[in-house]
């Protein structure tokens, strides 16, 4: 393999500098993943590797995200595969720090708090996942950060920053920009479209441990996602309650939510959702047990 395995941060500060110099590299990409990738994260990685000089990928289970043990044991760790994905694709470093790493003193006693925008939705499922999340994007940031001026004068500017991350993950992707405006992170977030199998099912690694009639069962999300995205391109009414009735009229799925928001602040559309043509922007979100799986997915909505 070409690419380079790191482990700490002082290794992932002093390799990606000895890469943008011997590169005469202007610009640095990250890709924060918690591994067990798939063809949606192998996009990121193909997105950073076109749009920058040097590229480092994360890859990092962070427990403060998770709510419960079980599931934070439960989470696959398939390394040696997703450093073939990541060469493959020809990022240059990955940086697999250990939790001690990360958390040096165990659980941080400051964090990240994602506010009112984390409390609805997945956060409303999930208390206190976006405050983990946040906390350590808001570290990997840091890690990531170019560690070298352009042709190493004293002065000179710092080569480009920006850091990628999923569509899918909607909520999170407004909160790290969130965040990243609100707190003035020196670095541009990039989002990257989803990746839907040829059925239309978005990717997602929680996606291996649906049977297939549960997979099959699953397929409603997307298939409800775009009844209410035709509607919105054809400047109709969306009339939201009949495609809940669609994902509800499958016996395997049990809905959690599904909302028409507003893409910057996730409040939900005062209109346009039911008896007025829709117009202007929104994001239709969903999530919804299949079986023991969780799934969230979404679609932006443009008229």
């Amino acid at each position: 393999m070409a690419i380079q395995l790191v482990t700490t941060a002082a290794q992932l500060r002093t390799e990606s500098a000895r890469l943008l110099t011997q590169k005469g590299g202007t610009s640095q990409g990250l890709v924060p993943t918690m591994g067990a990738l798939h063809e949606g994260h192998a996009q990121l990685a193909r997105t950073a590797v076109e749009q920058n000089d040097v590229v480092v990928a994360s890859i990092f289970v962070n427990p403060l995200q998770f709510g419960q043990a079980v599931d934070l044991e439960r989470y696959p760790r398939t390394l040696e595969a997703d450093l073939a994905v990541l060469d493959a694709e020809g990022v240059d470093l990955v940086f697999a720090p250990g939790v001690d790493e990360v958390y040096p003193d165990g659980e941080p006693m400051v964090r990240i708090t994602a506010g009112p925008m984390a409390g609805k939705w997945e956060g409303a499922s999930r208390p206190g996942h976006f405050d983990g999340a946040l906390t350590v994007v808001a570290k990997l940031l840091h890690y990531g950060m170019p560690g070298t001026a352009i042709g190493g004068a004293t002065g000179a500017a710092l080569p480009a920053y920006r850091a990628y991350f999923g569509q899918k993950d909607a909520q999170q992707l407004a909160l790290v920009r969130r965040m990243v405006a609100d707190l003035n992170f020196p670095v541009e977030i990039v989002p990257v479209p989803i990746v839907r199998s040829p059925d239309g099912l978005a990717l997602s690694s929680r996606n291996r441990f649906l049977s297939a009639g549960e997979r099959e069962a699953a397929l409603v999300l997307s298939r409800a996602l775009r009844l209410i995205e035709d509607r919105a391109n054809a400047h109709e009414p969306l009339d939201l309650e009949s495609a809940k009735a669609l994902v509800e009229s499958q016996p395997l799925v049990e809905l959690d939510y599904f909302e028409v928001v507003d893409p910057r602040t996730l409040e939900p559309l005062a209109e346009n959702c039911k008896d007025t043509p829709f117009r202007g922007e929104g994001l239709a979100l969903i999530a919804a047990k299949v079986g023991p799986v969780r799934l969230i997915d979404n679609v932006p909505l443009d008229s």
